[in-house]
């Protein structure tokens, strides 16, 4: 993991930040991604991380509105926060992209939920700063599921943003995790692979 350090302040100093994260020539396949005003650079996931991923997203596409998607690589910015993340999943009305150009990225207040899986290089990231980012943007849910929490594999919800976020439910690797309206789906975790 490497990282640039910048004021996070929006302005110039942004706009360079960005231009300078989408010129650049980054390793193939890892996520780049800007927190806190820092450009972080992650080695691509594993299969285990991916599939994970997987599961989750063909669950959610049982279950979002039709005029809703759910995004893999799709950047979200809160630059008042010198903030750019590339969550593992995102759920953003359709309106809401169809309205972007190229490869801007939609703003993070327009998220529905976020989902992030951990990497033993960005469980922190995950568990601390998106989880205080994504609140202070009024997402309405975020789903860590954090394969390398301390006290062994979880996921949780988190939910009712105001400064923080709500701690909604929390549950062990092996058990069902519920989402609330207007997702209604619950997940059933014994599929996530360990390792």
């Amino acid at each position: 993991m490497s990282a640039l350090p910048v004021d996070p302040a929006p302005g110039p100093h942004w706009d360079e930040l960005v231009r300078f994260w989408e010129e650049s020539d980054w390793p193939e396949g890892s996520k780049v991604e800007i927190i806190d005003g820092i450009i972080v650079v992650t080695p691509p996931p594993g299969a285990p991380h991916n599939r994970i991923v997987e599961k989750v997203h063909r669950r959610l596409y049982t279950v979002v509105p039709e005029d809703w998607c759910v995004y893999e690589t799709q950047g979200v910015a809160h630059p008042a926060r010198g903030r750019l993340y590339v969550p593992d999943l995102v759920v953003i009305p359709e309106r809401v992209m169809a309205e972007l150009e190229g490869g801007e990225s939609a703003p993070l207040t327009a998220a529905e939920l976020v989902v992030e899986v951990t990497s033993p290089s960005n469980a922190s990231y995950d568990r601390l700063n998106k989880a205080a980012a994504y609140a202070e943007a009024k997402v309405p849910l975020y789903l860590l599921i954090d394969r390398f929490g301390p006290g062994g594999p979880t996921v949780t919800l988190y939910g009712e943003p105001s400064d923080v976020y709500q701690e909604l439910q929390k549950v062990r690797f092996g058990e069902e995790i519920h989402l609330p309206a207007p997702f209604d789906l619950t997940i059933d975790t014994s599929v996530f692979p360990f390792g």
